[in-house]
């Protein structure tokens, strides 16, 4: 599973056609991919995306070959996955797969160790990282280039230039 990862899940049907309603984090992900896969740990299913189309607060897709909801019942719940090189090949310059900065060191411009990246979260305008600094507490400090003005994937390095009281 470590070559995939999860771009949405199937949370309900929509219509009687076999369209799918899909919560998901980025729905350009979403829609830019061609093939997704629901897994687990004993078989790979392959789904051909025919159409996305957003919705309010979901996507609504339509899987090639599944025309009726009785053909897409059995899918409600599963995790929508796409490989990760896939994924990688959609992202813009400065976006990143989530499971890339969990682990990652937090520098100051010092090279000072602030702590690391526990956790992503949202508070709806942006993505949070939640550090955990020396002392084991969580703050929550926006992702923003203005604090992050660099990140180093392969080292697991993300550098912070905090202002007073972020950290």
């Amino acid at each position: 599973m470590k070559d995939y990862i999860s771009i949405g899940k199937i949370t309900n049907f929509h219509g009687i056609k076999g369209e799918a309603r899909v919560g998901y984090s980025n729905f350009a992900q979403l829609k830019g991919a061609k093939t997704v896969y629901l897994l687990d740990n004993t078989e790979k299913i392959t789904l051909e995306i025919e159409k996305v189309r957003e919705g309010k607060n979901f996507a609504i897709v339509k899987f090639k070959d599944i025309d009726d909801i009785n053909d897409l019942i059995k899918f409600k719940g599963q995790k929508l996955y796409v490989s990760k090189k896939e994924a990688l090949n959609h992202l813009e310059n400065d976006e990143y797969l989530i499971n890339d900065l969990i682990g990652c060191k937090v520098l100051n411009s010092k090279g000072e160790h602030i702590g690391t990246i526990v956790n992503i979260s949202t508070n709806g305008a942006q993505d949070l990282l939640n550090i955990e600094n020396l002392l084991h507490q969580v703050k929550l400090v926006p992702f923003v280039n203005e604090f992050f003005p660099s990140v180093d994937i392969k080292n697991k390095i993300v550098y912070i230039k905090p202002i007073e009281g972020l950290l």
